[in-house]
Order: C-alpha cells, then structure tokens, then sequence
C-alpha cells in the first residue's frame, strides 16, 4: 500500500512538472527580401537597405545607419544591384534606396528599385536623383 501511494505521489508530482513547463517560444515566420536596383544608363549609386531587423523603432530611431548600410555601386541596365535578405516583418523594416553617387553638376540617369517580399513585387519607384521602395512610408 505504502509503495502504491509513493508511486502515485511521484507520478503525480512528474505530472504536475511537465504540466508546469513554460511553453516553447514562437519563432517568427521569416519573409524573403529581394532589393534590386538598375539605372537606364552605365552610373555610379549609393544604395543604402535594411538587411536586419532593429529590435525596436527605439533603437533604430537612435542609429538609422547602424541598421541601414550603404553600398556604393556601379549600376546599369546590364548590371543590377541585387540583395537577398530574410526579415520577419518587411510590412515594417523592407527598405532600399537609391541615390546619385556622383557630383550634382552631372546629369544622372533614371535609378530606379524594385522591392519584393516572397517572390512578389510589391514596390518600385524611380526618379533622377533617386528612388526609395519601401512598403511603409517614411
């Protein structure tokens, strides 16, 4: 009888251990980023994106450039600048912009971006000083 009542209260408490347990925490569903950037003739660009998340607005709001490198590229037709980056919420963070790298007294063609998130073009834009493609408005 005692071993009976012993087993019990150790199954009990194993039971009452397991059913204590913090549940596991949810991973977010990443999303995958494609930047592109082209211009109608032979150009020199600086192109900054966001390839990583800041953990708050907070933070990026402090640093902006910590969270948005720059690339300096010699962009084309034939020669596209192309990013490939995961984010899990690109509605938010998805960024890429375009601007003439090159000294103001010169005629810039058309820059142009394309941002698309899981396959999906969801934003381009163009312009002659620049182009910014980003699903939030900034």
């Amino acid at each position: 009888m005692r071993t009976t009542m012993a087993i019990s209260a150790a199954m009990v408490l194993v039971g009452g251990a397991l059913g204590t347990a913090a549940p596991a925490t949810a991973q977010p569903v990443m999303h995958e980023v494609r930047y592109t950037v082209t211009a109608d003739a032979p150009f020199y660009g600086d192109i900054y994106y966001r390839d990583v998340e800041p953990p708050n607005f907070s933070e990026y709001s402090h640093n902006p450039y910590i969270f948005s490198p720059k690339a300096e590229a010699d962009i084309a037709p034939d020669r596209p600048w192309v990013l490939e980056t995961r984010l899990a919420d690109p509605a938010r963070w998805a960024m890429v912009l375009v601007q003439s790298g090159e000294s103001p007294e010169l005629q810039a063609p058309t820059l142009r971006c394309e941002l698309a998130v899981d396959g999906t073009v969801v934003k381009t834009d163009s312009g002659t000083r620049g182009a910014l493609c980003s699903i939030r408005a900034w």
